[in-house]
């Protein structure tokens, strides 16, 4: 491996163009082939990755995380031992129990190291209730701290603007998490997270991306254990439905739901519209509007009323 020193010369030609070999451990002329020096030290870790996730797992540097605090890893006053392993003596553990106290004190001093300090909290609590990864947990901070910035939340819920916050996050990500089981698993009513969530968006004029049906059909069809046929079928419907263009405007769980359960007549599984509607998040009302704009759409008829529904997909 070949790097360039820029700032060397060369002591018999004075050329600047010095190349440091860090394979062999020498700094060479790049004109006349001088070893300047053949002991340079390797300021690299003393481990090998072959993967980015080995590099991440090894490294012993924390970047900047906003899930944090400070941004970084906080200072930590825990332990009754020194670096040698041996036990403190009561006057040195009596000062650094002082220390402790004060270092918690300092960050709490500070208004928003008190807001950021609750909300990070809350924050760690509904990422560990929803499974959420840390890509999500990492850009709702943001998007909390940068609300923080221009004091949005004063005289406002810190948990309302938390969960919004994930929600936004979620949306962006394109993560199926709906607004009903993010306020389900946080202390504010869905109000008044709904509530926050369209202040937040206006406000900061975030560009939130339209949700896809497509992306909610995986989610219902596991909680109600459906077939991986059936899936498939309603995978198939919504892709054909989508080329003609007739799913604007349209509540997108709802319509996955309506296609998962057309898929389930046609493979004559019986199950009932209320299982679909709260697998979705949805009401039955829904449910069967989405159908019938399904079935007008794809051109599907209907045998009779009570015959399971047969769509003619090449039909328009």
């Amino acid at each position: 491996m070949l790097s360039k020193i820029e700032e060397l010369s060369c002591i018999k030609c004075g050329s600047s163009k010095i190349v440091r070999d860090l394979e062999i451990g020498e700094v060479i002329c790049g004109e006349c082939g001088l070893v300047i020096s053949d002991r340079i030290i390797d300021t690299g870790p003393e481990w090998k990755a072959f993967s980015y996730k080995e590099i991440s797992k090894r490294s012993r540097a924390s970047g900047v995380n906003s899930t944090f605090l400070e941004k970084s890893i906080p200072t930590r006053f825990t332990g009754i031992r020194d670096g040698t392993g041996k036990l403190l003596d009561a006057k040195t553990l009596a000062q650094m129990n002082r220390l402790k106290t004060y270092d918690n004190r300092s960050r709490r001093d500070d208004t928003v190291s008190r807001n950021l300090s609750i909300a990070m909290t809350e924050l760690d609590r509904l990422s560990a209730i929803l499974q959420l990864p840390e890509l999500i947990k990492s850009q709702a901070a943001q998007i909390y701290r940068k609300a923080l910035e221009k004091d949005m939340i004063r005289g406002r819920s810190i948990d309302a603007f938390i969960a919004a916050s994930i929600y936004a996050a979620c949306r962006i990500q394109k993560m199926p998490r709906s607004l009903k089981m993010i306020s389900e698993a946080s202390n504010r009513d869905y109000s008044d997270v709904a509530r926050t969530y369209r202040l937040l968006i206006r406000l900061m004029e975030i560009k939130i991306p339209i949700d896809d049906s497509l992306k909610f059909v995986t989610g219902i069809a596991s909680r109600l254990k459906l077939e991986p046929l059936t899936e498939r079928r309603a995978v198939e419907i919504l892709r054909v439905a989508k080329t003609r263009q007739g799913l604007s405007g349209k509540e997108p769980r709802g319509v996955a739901a309506a296609a998962l359960y057309i898929a389930c007549l046609e493979v004559d599984s019986r199950r009932t519209q209320k299982e679909f509607a709260v697998a979705a998040g949805t009401t039955e009302v829904t449910l069967r509007n989405r159908m019938k704009g399904l079935k007008l759409l794809l051109g599907g008829v209907l045998a009779s009323d009570s015959s399971p529904m047969r769509l003619v997909v090449g039909a328009k």
